[in-house]
């Protein structure tokens, strides 16, 4: 029997490539008031971003244990062989639920799970890595021990188009009143050792977008690109005519932001995520300043945003 691989709903990837690689992907939660959703199946992501922008405020929550007990149970009547592969713990509580999943389920299946240490096109790099091999018939501990050594391969970066949204969560210390006033700046975030912390801020989007550009161009190392936009796909596209001279454009793929960061980062967030061969160390992260500071919102563990020179 073949391996199956499941994931949670941050994995970002489009309803068509979960389907052709047979992903199961637990969905992440999405409230606003009262109601409660389920990423993906309740709601969809066009509309809670265009529900955002109208001014309504949602937050995310993980999904519970049983979300991941049930995906278990159902997978282990088709195979003995689960290769779990989760958003980063120090993100979310959506890997421990995974772990408590795998306890309440009481699978006679083998099941495996991984802290990614990633989020959104990262992990969606990953988990499609994982469910090809699993496609060719490769064993669970090929696929484990495979996915482990491309974690260190795999970088994001996420250029927020404004930080409003940070700022209505309410969890932002004190340098808040100072970023209440400069409202037009575009911070990108990445990820260092599964956590997000600042890489740079810039005055206008383009020069985001040109920085983003420019962290895959100086990368020689490339084996393949996630571009995620969460409203604006034609901007996705625009990115990878850029790159197209740099990576096959077989390489590059594009999708839409769920909500884990974009209620978070608000829409416009943008995404891209690289992963690198294993032959080889690359470029990726040179730029990336570290900040040993954080703040904490409701699902997903966020950066204080410090102040560098703005670009």
């Amino acid at each position: 029997m073949s391996v199956k691989i499941v994931t949670d709903s941050t994995v970002d990837l489009l309803p068509e490539t979960i389907k052709e690689l047979g992903i199961t992907v637990v969905p992440v939660y999405v409230m606003s008031g009262n109601k409660t959703y389920r990423d993906g199946l309740d709601i969809s992501q066009t509309e809670i971003y265009n529900r955002m922008l109208e001014g309504e405020q949602f937050t995310t929550s993980q999904p519970t244990p049983a979300d991941f007990a049930n995906a278990y149970k159902t997978l282990s009547k088709e195979t003995d062989q689960i290769v779990s592969l989760i958003m980063g713990a120090k993100l979310s509580g959506t890997y421990n639920s995974a772990l408590q999943g795998r306890e309440l389920a009481q699978s006679s299946s083998n099941i495996e799970l991984i802290d990614t240490k990633a989020t959104s096109g990262a992990l969606g790099l990953l988990a499609t890595q994982a469910a090809e091999m699993a496609k060719m018939g490769e064993s669970a501990g090929n696929i484990i021990n495979s996915i482990k050594s491309y974690i260190p391969q795999v970088h994001i970066w996420a250029l927020l188009d404004t930080i409003k949204y940070v700022l209505k969560s309410g969890r932002l210390s004190s340098a808040s009143n100072l970023i209440s006033g400069v409202l037009s700046i575009r911070p990108m975030l990445t990820l260092r050792d599964g956590s997000l912390w600042p890489a740079s801020i810039h005055r206008t989007r383009n020069k985001g977008i040109e920085k983003l550009t420019e962290l895959v161009k100086n990368n020689r190392n490339l084996e393949a690109v996630q571009i995620v936009q969460s409203v604006d796909l034609a901007e996705a596209h625009g990115i990878k005519e850029k790159l197209a001279d740099f990576i096959d454009q077989s390489k590059i793929h594009i999708s839409q932001l769920g909500p884990a960061l974009g209620v978070h980062g608000g829409p416009g967030t943008l995404v891209v995520a690289i992963r690198e061969k294993l032959s080889g160390i690359g470029t990726a992260s040179p730029d990336e300043t570290e900040d040993k500071k954080s703040f904490k919102l409701p699902s997903i563990h966020l950066p204080k945003l410090g102040f560098f020179s703005l670009h």
